[in-house]
């Protein structure tokens, strides 16, 4: 008896796996976002990728250098830090100085990550952080923009985003197929809605994210975009293009992969669908009504300060547990 007990061991739960670790899932969400990065660089040419690369590598070595001093096992081989850098990137103009990025993914390294403990304890998305880190430093060169230079013949032209022209202006002179492919100006990362949706297709698959956030984020705000949007051009109620604000900024990007980062969302299925429609209420107010042309970053960020408290009012009921019914 003693013998057989020899031959058991004992471990704390969770007592059965499913396979994925940290790393296999960062790296992942990496592959299925470099098609999209791939895109950014041939549509606005060789300084997207030097943007992509200084924004990574800042990101990397902070990762390393905070680790060192704090005498941690490295985690750079997670894939955490590269992503976040990548994201960071993605979130970046074309033409913009390699010192935003860099100073960006240090920010969101250094102190939305570490500051609280490393990953799995930050209560933001460090890249979208240092995104609205850099949006409020330097206002001006993160919102300077660089047209496609495809078939252009030259290395870079300034031009409107999308949403800073509007439905009505861009789509006289472009149509949805270039905001769905990504022949628009934009963000490095963000305007390719065709390889973004690809990628977050290969996610769905792999069951690494799941379908209540997006779902809940994107229509709520489109929702919201038909009923209200048309009355900014006076075009009245239920008129808003839902197709041009699905496509055009950075709706895509932020809802299937980052407004879905596992550490900042909440747990349970209600609790995700609660956050996606508060994700996109704030972004249509911030995007529609507000002084930015675009909302996701924002929306998502105050939202993630929500989470604790959807979590704690969206806890299941714990097994065996009982409501107390009161006698009258």
């Amino acid at each position: 008896m003693m013998e057989g007990k020899k031959n058991l061991l004992m471990t704390s739960s969770p007592h059965l796996h499913e396979g994925s670790s940290t790393s296999r899932i960062m790296w992942t969400v990496t592959a299925c976002l470099v098609p999209a990065g791939a895109w950014g660089v041939y549509n606005f040419g060789l300084t997207s990728l030097w943007i992509i690369l200084v924004s990574v590598g800042a990101a990397v070595l902070t990762e390393w250098v905070i680790t060192k001093l704090l005498k941690k096992e490295q985690s750079i081989s997670d894939g955490s830090a590269v992503l976040t850098g990548l994201l960071v990137s993605f979130n970046m103009p074309p033409s913009i100085p390699a010192f935003i990025p860099i100073l960006a993914s240090v920010f969101a390294i250094g102190i939305v990550k570490h500051t609280f403990g490393g990953l799995g304890r930050n209560w933001m998305n460090p890249a979208l952080a240092g995104r609205v880190f850099a949006m409020f430093s330097w206002t001006g060169e993160m919102t300077t923009w660089s047209a496609p230079v495809i078939g252009a013949g030259a290395d870079a032209f300034t031009g409107a985003t999308p949403l800073a022209q509007g439905a009505s202006e861009f789509l006289s002179k472009q149509s949805y197929w270039d905001l769905f492919i990504g022949n628009i100006s934009g963000c490095i990362g963000e305007v390719s809605a065709l390889l973004l949706l690809l990628g977050a297709a290969y996610l769905f698959i792999r069951k690494i994210i799941t379908w209540q956030i997006p779902l809940s984020y994107a229509a709520s705000f489109l929702l919201l975009v038909w009923i209200f949007g048309g009355t900014v051009s006076g075009s009245g109620y239920f008129t808003g293009d839902i197709l041009f604000h699905f496509l055009a900024g950075g709706l895509v990007l932020g809802a299937f992969f980052m407004a879905t980062d596992m550490v900042t969302s909440p747990l349970t299925s209600k609790g995700m669908i609660i956050y996606g429609i508060g994700c996109g209420l704030l972004t249509f107010l911030i995007r529609i009504y507000g002084g930015f042309p675009e909302g996701v970053s924002l929306g998502i960020i105050l939202m993630n300060i929500f989470v604790p408290l959807i979590d704690r009012f969206t806890k299941p009921v714990k097994f065996g547990n009982v409501k107390e019914v009161k006698n009258v």
